[in-house]
């Protein structure tokens, strides 16, 4: 099924694109084995690593490939745009033929030269969000509390250990009390990912490093990569909690698993075993991957939920599809019933899909404030 719908946008693209042009034959052909090649990303990173969410390529082919796939998806969307306004031009009676064949250039320049920014602005390091919270009842010990949220790193070929080093430099120089991590941190199995994630052990926080898992940890390995992580000396919260301390005030800080736990036979969300046994009377902050269960965590009494998972939506204008998926939720802080949920763009991005345009990374500083 995945393999049919990724070619839906090649064939569109032959037949609609490239096909009408008036180059030599065995060029088109040549072109379109490219765009063929490029349309079997998924299928090849699968034949690269055994998953098609894991490719397993030097770093600069995985941005090839991202800039080739992207470029093809961009040209199937302006082709259909500009394959409808020729209809209506038809039915007006204006418009020639050489017409929409300089169209034709301009929108294959356009989608191959927006996929390269795109590629360029996913696989940059992020740059830094503030973001202000106001939390009703937060006690006065907590007034100003600072905390980043990282999440959706995707360590993988296109975020190697250099990448990850220079994300956790630019974090600790953030001087946080507190730092979260929202699942999705990687891509591959331990074996493969050793050294990608091994600067993580560099974070550091007066209250900790706390991480909640995403789906791709179950996709590449989830007790391997539990273990791991707490070797790396982040403390993990999988339907758990903690409480952080400021003289006789305090704070919960809560995680969920994952709704992929199902195909690993590992434990679904479960946010009251998460809170059972947390102080009544303190403020929750929970970890969840996927912002889609906000509102369940808004009547729970939770205050603040930290999400991610929707890489903001990637694309502006596809960012309304991918919220669709999840709840009505994509980018950006949301009030729910009492509740603030922060969806967080995402720190890196998934190598298979690897574009953002309009929808910027981010390494977010979140300030708590009453209110």
């Amino acid at each position: 099924m995945m393999t049919m719908i990724f070619a839906l946008p090649w064939l569109y693209v032959v037949m609609r694109s490239l096909m009408p042009l008036p180059w030599p034959l065995g060029l088109r052909i040549a072109v379109a084995l490219v765009l063929l090649i490029a349309s079997r990303f998924h299928d090849l990173s699968r034949l690269s690593s055994g998953s098609r969410f894991n490719p397993e390529f030097p770093r600069v082919v995985v941005m090839l490939f991202n800039w080739l796939f992207g470029g093809l998806v961009l040209l199937m969307v302006f082709q259909i745009a500009l394959d409808l306004a020729a209809l209506i031009a038809m039915l007006a009676g204006i418009g020639g033929g050489s017409l929409w064949i300089t169209a034709r250039y301009a929108i294959g320049m356009a989608a191959f030269g927006l996929a390269a920014v795109g590629v360029w602005q996913a696989a940059r390091v992020p740059r830094l969000r503030e973001v202000t919270v106001a939390i009703p009842d937060l006690p006065d010990a907590f007034e100003g509390y600072r905390l980043v949220q990282l999440t959706d790193l995707h360590i993988s070929r296109l975020f190697p250990a250099s990448w990850t080093r220079a994300v956790v430099a630019a974090t600790n120089r953030l001087g946080a009390e507190l730092i979260v991590v929202t699942g999705d941190v990687i891509d591959g199995s331990v074996a493969s990912r050793h050294a990608g994630v091994a600067p993580l052990r560099d974070l550091s926080a007066r209250d900790g490093v706390w991480l909640s898992p995403g789906n791709h940890e179950y996709l590449s390995g989830y007790d391997a990569w539990m273990a791991h992580f707490a070797s790396l000396g982040m403390g993990l919260l999988a339907n758990a909690h903690t409480v952080i301390v400021r003289g006789e005030r305090q704070l919960v800080l809560a995680g969920l698993t994952d709704r992929s736990a199902r195909m690993a036979d590992r434990p679904l969300p479960d946010l009251g075993k998460a809170l059972a046994g947390a102080p009544a009377d303190a403020p929750v902050i929970l970890l969840d991957h996927e912002p889609g269960r906000a509102r369940q965590a808004a009547a729970s009494g939770v205050a603040l939920q930290l999400s991610g998972h929707t890489h903001g939506g990637m694309i502006l204008g596809l960012d309304r599809l991918v919220a669709r998926a999840n709840g009505g939720f994509v980018s950006g802080a949301y009030a729910v019933d009492g509740m603030t949920l922060y969806v967080n763009n995402g720190t890196g991005i998934w190598p298979g899909f690897a574009l953002r345009l309009g929808k910027s990374s981010e390494l977010t500083r979140i300030t708590l404030r009453r209110g």
